[in-house]
């Protein structure tokens, strides 16, 4: 019998082909882990710009996210403070990665028909958020917005508003008008008008001002929302996360963090409070991110988590 010698030889050529193929898959696995870890390392070290207005639950939110962002890991998260107007602009040009700070789908209105088909809305933060004119409790006179034109003497004949760009202050010109009344409407910014209402209240005078919840001003004060008949402040806002076109392709694991962010009244009111009483924003945040872990972890999610 005439045995095969050529057998060993072939099977060595087989086994030899077999393991240059799966040491080639495997360094083409290593190549690929490789290139997604630089990909991931060269987005944590992009520059992130945030925008918002300073309304006192968006420093509240803006600033929760940016610490939220570097406990993630990215090195450079700016926020930039402007008015609405140069806010939806800013997301809509690309000056601004995202914003935390869009009233939708009344308040800002005007600004989403504008820029809206040049962003990304991302998703819902921060549900049921209500605007709307309010005095104290002890104004019994005074319920609905149909009761100022016959109590004008007892306000001056003003309302005491916010920055002029500012959503509701639009709607409550509209408002002004629909309802005749006889009155002003005073811009000054979130801060001036809360100086405001407090004067106001420390003498127990009447006052009138534009406001929404959530604000610390409803835990600090007994006030209440004047009735709106006419609907014009229209049923309660969302607070909603907008972005560029482009951010989820160019810094995806960011853009995840987002569609995760959301959050409660209660959270965003404990972080307001504490600015309210002196804390820094910065320190206000810092403090809600450390007592609140579990949630900060599930906005970062599983790949960043240590």
């Amino acid at each position: 019998m005439k045995l095969n010698k050529k057998k060993p030889k072939s099977l060595f050529i087989v086994g030899l082909v077999l393991g240059l193929f799966i040491f080639g898959a495997g360094c083409a696995d290593d190549t690929q882990e490789g290139t997604e870890e630089t990909a991931d390392a060269a987005e944590y070290n992009q520059p992130v710009e945030i925008g918002y207005v300073l309304w006192d639950g968006e420093i509240a939110s803006t600033n929760v996210i940016q610490q939220v962002l570097q406990q993630a890991g990215y090195t450079d998260v700016e926020i930039i403070a402007v008015d609405a107007g140069p806010l939806y602009q800013g997301v809509a040009s690309g000056e601004f990665d995202f914003t935390t700070s869009a009233w939708l789908p009344q308040t800002q209105a005007n600004y989403w028909e504008t820029y809206g088909d040049r962003i990304d809305s991302v998703r819902v933060n921060l549900e049921d958020c209500t605007i709307g004119l309010a005095v104290p409790t002890y104004v019994e006179e005074v319920n609905s917005i149909e009761d100022l034109n016959d109590n004008k003497e007892m306000f001056n004949g003003e309302i005491i508003g916010i920055d002029p760009g500012a959503g509701v202050m639009q709607i409550t010109e509209d408002v002004i008008e629909a309802y005749d009344l006889d009155y002003t409407l005073v811009s000054s910014s979130s801060a001036g008008m809360t100086a405001a209402l407090q004067r106001a209240i420390n003498n127990e005078e009447p006052v009138v001002v534009t406001l929404w919840s959530p604000h610390w001003a409803f835990n600090r004060w007994d006030l209440k929302y004047l009735d709106d008949p006419q609907g014009y402040y229209g049923e309660a806002d969302n607070v909603e996360t907008l972005a560029r076109q482009g951010l989820e392709e160019d810094m995806p694991n960011l853009y995840g963090i987002l569609e995760r962010f959301a959050w409660t009244h209660e959270d965003i009111q404990s972080v307001m409070v504490d600015i309210e009483s002196g804390m820094a924003p910065e320190e206000a945040a810092a403090k809600w991110v450390e007592n609140n872990p579990e949630k900060v972890n599930e906005w970062i999610g599983e790949e960043v988590e240590e």
